[in-house]
């Protein structure tokens, strides 16, 4: 059976300043221990507009407009900087307004829980008839909007998640049930965003690349939320949900977790489903995660500088059967970090990176470009986290020298040569691998690398059922042309000569 191939990707970031202040985990509970906080008082003069989200070069590399090594050329901090002439429409995505977003979530409610003011929702519809990707019967469930009344009531009176604008109420989200803790206002308003956030890739992706929707048969979602009822806290389904939004008629799906690795596992689940033939077109989606918003937002005040986590970030992927151009994906060299792997550094990237190589007999340096934690150092650094794809890049090139396969004096420049800095926005889920795959695309079909690897790493401990670490990992390379069984060399084609050839001859021997 021949690999299955990565056709294309999409990817969105939406940016929600008001979801900061009030959905993103760090700024909530800052309000639930300290009300008068300073922090709190003086947040939003740290907030950025959205044509300052738009510019910032880490965002056009995360919807396709530039290459990920093009952020060298760009002086850090990435936010003194800006991508002249920058909008958001990228090659690979968009990047959209906290209004239109809104919007969207009351969009994707098909349960009439999202109630926005007649106001909001006329001043917000004509944005969204202009939206290319809105069709007519998605605007129409915008209808006229609702009595800011009766939303002020659900709010105080019935627990709803309010919704704001500009700092303005101009909406909520209603409770599912009066008692299921999972069905809760807030928890609604959570998986709403992931639906949307979601399904806004997804169209994307579908846009982007010409796919028809109805050609995918399978959705894995990948994000960090789970929605169930208080009988099945986690029982799904964000992919059919999606599936449903965007058209995809003929698609079914499942939910696959996995704090940050996940789609990194989900990716390696898509190719399999391929490359078995149980199905030719797998799609793998996540959406964004509110209470990431802000995260480090303390740090970056402290140090006078934008709250840069100020995005939800999502991100679609087409997996399919191998077409003869596109890279295809070696499940036959997948890296895991095991259970009886251990925690310390050399021991996650032997497992991730060195063990999946030496199957394919393959040295360290034969992988043109490694997909690590793409994390944003703009973000992470003064937050004391340091450069993660730099710290990624040492430790591989550390192993490589060990190995005999580098030199120690190219241990510096092996980041620059086989990796990129981050751009990835701090959304948990998003950075881990995934954001290089539709890079990744273009630079195999313009013949700029051989072979790449997507690496996913992750923190199960935080669940509190093991102190155990996460991680796995599979090589991408450029597809050689042949459609049929790599494994034996032998193409569909050749396959069906040879089955011919029996053929005629056991009829020839029968009528001997």
């Amino acid at each position: 059976m021949a690999y299955a191939v990565v056709k294309g990707a999409g990817y969105i970031l939406v940016h929600t300043p008001d979801m900061i202040t009030h959905n993103g985990t760090t700024q909530t509970t800052e309000r639930l221990v300290n009300p008068d906080s300073e922090y709190l008082k003086k947040l939003t003069n740290y907030y950025r507009t959205f044509e300052e989200v738009v510019s910032y070069p880490p965002n056009q590399t995360y919807i396709g407009t530039i290459k990920p090594e093009e952020l060298k050329n760009y002086p850090m901090p990435w936010f003194q900087q800006k991508v002249e002439g920058a909008t958001r429409n990228g090659k690979q995505g968009e990047i959209m307004p906290q209004d239109e977003f809104i919007a969207l979530l009351k969009i994707s409610d098909v349960f009439d829980l999202v109630k926005l003011s007649a106001e909001f929702t006329a001043m917000v519809k004509p944005k969204m008839e202009a939206h290319p990707l809105m069709t007519d019967a998605m605007v129409a469930k915008l209808k006229d909007g609702d009595d800011m009344a009766e939303i002020e009531k659900f709010i105080k009176e019935e627990h709803a998640e309010a919704l704001y604008h500009n700092e303005q109420l101009i909406g909520c989200v209603k409770r599912a049930h009066d008692i299921d803790p999972n069905l809760n206002a807030h928890i609604i308003f959570e998986n709403l965003v992931v639906k949307a956030s979601g399904a806004l890739a997804f169209q994307n992706l579908l846009a982007k690349n010409n796919i028809d929707p109805t050609t995918i048969e399978y959705v894995i979602e990948c994000s960090e939320e789970a929605c169930g009822d208080i009988n099945q806290r986690g029982g799904g389904n964000f992919a059919k949900a999606i599936a449903e939004m965007v058209g995809a008629v003929n698609a079914t799906g499942s939910d696959t977790r996995g704090f940050c690795a996940a789609p990194t596992h989900a990716l390696i689940e898509a190719a399999a489903l391929v490359q078995s033939g149980v199905f030719e077109n797998v799609v793998i989606v996540a959406g964004g995660a509110t209470a990431k918003l802000g995260m480090n937002g303390k740090d970056h005040v402290k140090k006078e500088m934008p709250v840069l986590e100020d995005v939800l970030g999502g991100f679609a992927v087409l997996v399919s059967k191998n077409d003869g151009v596109h890279p295809v994906l070696r499940t036959d060299l997948v890296g895991r970090h095991k259970v009886g792997t251990g925690s310390s550094p050399q021991a996650v990237i032997t497992a991730l990176i060195t063990e999946p190589l030496d199957k394919g007999g393959l040295k360290i340096t034969d992988v043109n470009k490694y997909s690590v934690e793409m994390q944003n150092p703009d973000i992470t650094k003064p937050a004391g986290a340091g450069d993660v794809p730099e710290a990624n890049y040492k430790m591989i090139a550390a192993l490589a020298v060990k190995r005999g396969e580098l030199e120690r004096t190219q241990v510096a420049s092996f980041g620059d040569d086989h990796g990129m800095p981050g751009w990835a926005p701090t959304q948990g889920h998003i950075p881990s691998g995934v954001p290089y795959l539709g890079h990744a695309v273009d630079a195999f079909l313009n013949n700029e690398i051989q072979r790449a690897m997507i690496v996913g790493k992750g923190s199960l401990f935080l669940g509190r059922m093991t102190n155990q670490f996460d991680g796995i990992s599979i090589v991408m390379e450029k597809n050689d042309g042949q459609t049929g069984d790599k494994a034996t060399g032998v193409s569909e084609a050749e396959v069906k000569t040879m089955i011919a050839e029996a053929m005629r001859n056991f009829a020839s021997h029968l009528l001997q």
